[in-house]
């Protein structure tokens, strides 16, 4: 068990006196679709997120991301851009962004757009040019490879690189008019952009500058880490024999050019902005390749979202959709790292433990049963708010909104990731209850799906989402009659000393601004690393600190983790704090299942 050391003061100047807007932010994820839907075709649009901004400035968000609302066929839910200057009909007009982008400026908060640029859809003109020939002047604009064949004389892919959202598949696509393979790391429908040609380059640089012009701050760059591939596109190792596809991230994540573009990013079009930049980046685990992305000279992005923690029960090696077992150890190896990596090496860290591409993190992360959800959906967040980096709450997260029920059948899960991987296993074991009720129960824990549900905001009716006599684009989770936000803004204290999920946030993100030299720019030590359930963690400033116990587990646990230090007094929980008087002050301090604490230390 590790003690608790007080820090000489200089280990506090790491990065701490490099203040910036970006990094105290409070990000919203907006999952467009599900939102609000103002004009009744069961769609979140545009106007809905406008008519919601005075729930969010309440909240504490400073800056509202959303998930990609371009003109598009909607394969991957809109990340399949077929033009990405103007909106979807499905979300409304550019005046609606015009006037979004007003009235978030009114309040003082700002807009951060989707940019996904690894690949566009199949229906953008780019593309449709580009396979009209081997001739087209954008045939290059793509990756085209001519096909492979075995000894039998079939045809074969180019390499044996698996399809991300359908690992049964190939993620190369056979072309029949021109002849040859374009390369679709995702789906079909999603070819990847060739970043290897200046002129697909300049074309991005134009896209950016034509949403920062129109008022937007910034964006998150969707898989940015892919856009520069080995370009011999060797097979990949075969990890997962059971497959004939394989995980061929080795070879299209940060490949040999990518800090190249994302510099002339920076050069060309960032660097005469003031902008928040987070770039997605999943497969990258090595740190100093991370620093070259975040580090403060670096002149690429602000901070990425690394998927550590949201990969945390995936097996190693594997695809995603897989099981594996963790406990508190893992979870704070993780943070430890990430949040250490980022104080001594002066880079900035991405906190979010749910995005549209995760399942919620109440059901993952902790007990979601009515017994224990509210108190780990507090735990989570008193988790999320005293770490260092720039914070990042997806939609709902902050009512503590959960999986979809158990009950669901297959057919309700919408996401395409989803139905390949239902449509693989009933392929491979056809018949087989055993391995399609196991299968259902990863569909369950893991889909996409789980977030994409409709926002709940009240009891009526499709959960206030869309209007009564609409159908909602997705079912609504069935507990909407009592978890949404209007009846936490109505009660904000729903028994006496505790607070509604919704209004521990509110107070959680107050706390966190209102001392943010502790929180966003201080210094962090992980305690007792080697303690199976209980994450415990002090930040301090040069003249405060604060301890942070975490027991995430279902079990009684009397932490004796507070020897060399003294708490001042508990300042928040998720219990009724009216208790967080009897709590151990030094020594030891009892924990109850899933409960956090947030102390201040003399």
């Amino acid at each position: 068990m590790t003690s608790v050391t007080i820090a000489k003061p200089q280990s506090l100047y790491v990065g701490v006196h490099k203040h910036r807007w970006w990094k105290e932010a409070v990000v919203y994820q907006i999952y467009p679709a599900s939102f609000l839907d103002t004009n009744g075709d069961g769609w979140g649009d545009v106007p809905g997120i406008t008519k919601k901004l005075d729930y969010l400035k309440s909240l504490g968000v400073d800056v509202i991301w959303v998930s990609p609302i371009y003109k598009s066929p909607q394969a991957d839910m809109g990340y399949d851009i077929a033009d990405y200057e103007d909106i979807d009909p499905s979300y409304g007009t550019l005046g609606d962004v015009d006037n979004l982008i007003k009235e978030i400026k009114k309040r003082h908060m700002k807009l951060i757009m989707d940019l996904v640029v690894n690949h566009t859809s199949d229906q953008h003109a780019w593309f449709l040019d580009s396979r009209s020939s081997k001739t087209s002047p954008k045939r290059d604009w793509y990756i085209w490879k001519p096909a492979r064949y075995d000894s039998s004389g079939n045809r074969q892919p180019p390499n044996n690189w698996a399809l991300i959202l359908g690992e049964a598949n190939s993620a190369w696509t056979w072309d029949e008019t021109t002849q040859e393979y374009y390369l679709s790391l995702f789906t079909p429908e999603q070819p990847d952009l060739n970043w290897e040609n200046p002129a697909v380059r300049a074309a991005v640089h134009d896209i950016l500058r034509f949403w920062l012009n129109r008022g937007c701050s910034g964006f998150r760059m969707d898989v940015i880490n892919l856009i520069s591939k080995v370009q011999t596109y060797p097979d990949a190792a075969v990890t997962v024999p059971s497959h004939t596809y394989q995980p061929g991230d080795k070879y299209y994540a940060n490949g040999p050019r990518l800090h190249e573009y994302l510099q002339e990013i920076h050069d060309r079009v960032l660097s005469k902005y003031d902008t928040l930049t987070v770039g997605e980046m999943p497969f990258v685990r090595d740190e100093a390749e991370i620093l070259r992305v975040v580090g403060a000279e670096s002149r690429e992005l602000n901070m990425i979202f690394a998927f550590d923690l949201v990969d945390i029960d995936n097996v190693p090696g594997d695809f995603k959709f897989t099981l594996h077992k963790w406990d508190a150890r893992d979870l704070k190896r993780i943070v430890n790292r990430l949040q250490r990596l980022m104080l001594e090496r002066d880079g900035w860290n991405a906190l979010f433990v749910e995005n549209h591409d995760q399942p919620r993190s109440v059901s993952r992360y902790t007990d979601d049963s009515d017994e224990w959800r509210e108190y780990g959906a507090k735990l989570l967040c008193l988790m999320q708010t005293t770490l260092a980096g720039t914070l990042y709450v997806y939609q709902g997260e902050e009512l503590g909104m959960r999986n979809v029920p158990k009950s669901w059948g297959p057919e309700e899960y919408k996401d395409i990731e989803s139905i390949n991987f239902w449509k693989k296993n009933n392929t491979m074991y056809p018949g087989d209850e055993e391995k399609l009720s196991h299968a259902r129960h990863i569909l369950h824990l893991k889909a996409r799906d789980n977030a994409r549900t409709p926002m709940q905001w009240d009891a009526s009716p499709h959960s206030g989402f869309t209007s009564p006599s609409s159908t909602p684009w997705m079912r609504v989770n069935s507990d909407y009659d009592h978890i949404n936000a209007s009846s936490q803004l109505a009660t904000p204290n729903p028994t006496p000393g505790t607070l509604s999920v919704h209004a521990f946030w509110q107070r959680a993100l107050a706390s966190r601004k209102a001392n943010k030299d502790v929180f966003v720019y201080g210094d962090f030590e992980m305690l007792d690393m080697e303690h199976r359930s209980v994450v415990a963690y002090k930040r301090w400033s040069a003249d405060k600190s604060f301890i942070t116990v975490l027991n995430f587990s279902g079990g009684n646990v009397s932490w004796k983790g507070l020897e060399g230090v003294r708490v001042k007094k508990w300042v928040a929980g998720n219990y009724d704090e009216r208790e967080l008087g009897n709590k151990g002050m030094g020594g030891s301090v009892d924990l109850r299942p899933w409960e956090g604490v947030l102390g201040m230390l003399e």
